[in-house]
């Protein structure tokens, strides 16, 4: 590998650790988004049935992310105490156990005890996923100190097959076998995964630093780069609960596929992350302006997503995929550049180089992320029940036009004290 140096300096030779690394990370982002995105065809409606509200599925979905939100902060902070491999590796030991959990819950009484045992099994999950998503953050970096945004980027890769895979292969199986299987079968998969992580997943070591995530977090601009990771994770968090709803209603889809009105925007996330990636590392200098014009993008497909009534544009099946598709790039483009210019901004400011700082921004970015993925389902459920899917997309994609005012006034303070 030789001595770290700039990406365009250095030959980047991936070696046998890094690549075990790599199939760890990947594990994991390929089996936790495919369990994540797979309720959404279909466990609505079955909620419905079993006596949730609107309201109340937003809330189960959005759980999910506000434990996340909790346990990222108490991950981030004990990571070098715990052990970034065991972290990781009972993490997905448990995030497979409880999958397949999920899948017995329409046995549970309908009501209120349904109701309860949602929250009980997506909490555990949420907890899991946290420790794992976290620990794989952190040995991420470790391993890729000067191509972090590249890998990270890459990696995306099987993060956006999951949410490929997830949704079509979930509504396929519920509707061939029933609520149980797709559960049982995802659960069964993540479980496998466990064996072949401990085996090849590196141990990294490292002593722990007095600084916190409140010195982290109080950094000007990284207060506003968090704000627009809980935006765009609240605008994506908004699709779970009620885009499944919807094109049932608009369109009368079968639950299969609906599955595939999802594909669009994870297939072009998944490919134009590592783009934006490799671009992030070679050019820093471009990462503010992927989260502008990102974040801008988004609010616009937020805005034709329904379409908004205000447009009088009607709904049709190809321009909502085509808004999908649109969402899924300008996703890539403002999520991807976060993770190290958050990085670059704690080392700038005194954070020491090492496994702790890891742990305290990938804590951090996981916390910020959940914010906005607990607020996206919760609001969302809420304001469809409300106003309607229409207006309901329209004012989410108020959030990214709010982050996109924030970076440009941060932009014109800095010219101005630089002048």
């Amino acid at each position: 590998d030789g001595p770290p140096g700039s990406p365009a300096e250095t030959p980047w030779r991936i070696t046998r650790e890094q690549l075990f690394v790599l199939i760890s990370a990947a594990s994991i982002n390929l089996g936790s988004m495919m369990c994540y995105s797979i309720l959404g065809p279909f466990f609505p409606k079955e909620a419905e049935k079993k006596g949730a509200s609107n309201t109340i599925i937003g809330m189960i979905f959005g759980c999910y992310a506000l434990f996340d939100l909790l346990s990222s902060l108490v991950f981030g902070k004990y990571l070098v105490h715990i052990g970034a491999k065991f972290m990781f590796v009972a993490g997905m030991f448990v995030s497979g156990g409880v999958t397949i959990l999920f899948g017995v819950l329409d046995q549970v009484p309908d009501g209120p005890i349904f109701v309860a045992m949602c929250f009980v099994v997506r909490i555990a999950d949420a907890i899991s996923f946290s420790a794992a998503i976290t620990a794989s953050f952190s040995i991420l970096a470790k391993a890729f100190p000067n191509n972090v945004a590249t890998v990270l980027g890459s990696l995306e890769i099987f993060s956006g097959l999951g949410l490929v895979l997830g949704p079509p292969l979930g509504g396929f199986l519920y509707q061939s076998f029933g609520y149980e299987v797709p559960f049982i079968f995802l659960g069964c998969i993540v479980l496998l995964m466990v064996p072949l992580n401990m085996y090849i997943l590196p141990n990294y070591e490292s002593d722990p630093n007095e600084h916190s995530f409140w010195k982290l977090a109080t950094l000007p601009k990284v207060g506003l780069i968090s704000f627009v990771i809980t935006s765009l994770s609240s605008c994506l968090g908004f699709l779970d609960p009620t885009l499944s709803l919807f094109v049932l209603k608009t369109f009368h889809l079968p639950a299969g596929y609906v599955g595939l009105v999802y594909l669009g925007m994870a297939l072009f996330y998944m490919i134009s992350s590592p783009l934006f990636g490799l671009l992030s590392d070679k050019r820093p200098y471009l990462r503010k302006w992927f989260l502008v014009f990102g974040s801008l993008i988004t609010a616009g497909c937020y805005m034709l997503l329904g379409p908004a009534p205000v447009l009088h544009i009607k709904s049709q099946l190809w321009m909502l995929i085509l808004v999908l598709v649109i969402n899924g790039i300008s996703a890539g483009m403002s999520i991807i550049p976060t993770f190290p210019e958050v990085l670059s901004c704690a080392y700038e400011n005194g954070f020491e180089e090492g496994l702790s700082t890891l742990g305290l921004v990938s804590g951090l970015f996981g916390a910020m992320w959940s914010v906005g993925a607990f607020l996206g389902p919760v609001l969302g459920g809420f304001l469809y029940e409300k106003i309607g899917f229409e207006w309901a997309a329209a004012v989410q994609g108020l959030w990214a036009l709010a982050s996109v005012s924030k970076q440009i006034f941060l932009f014109i303070c800095r010219m101005s004290v630089e002048k």
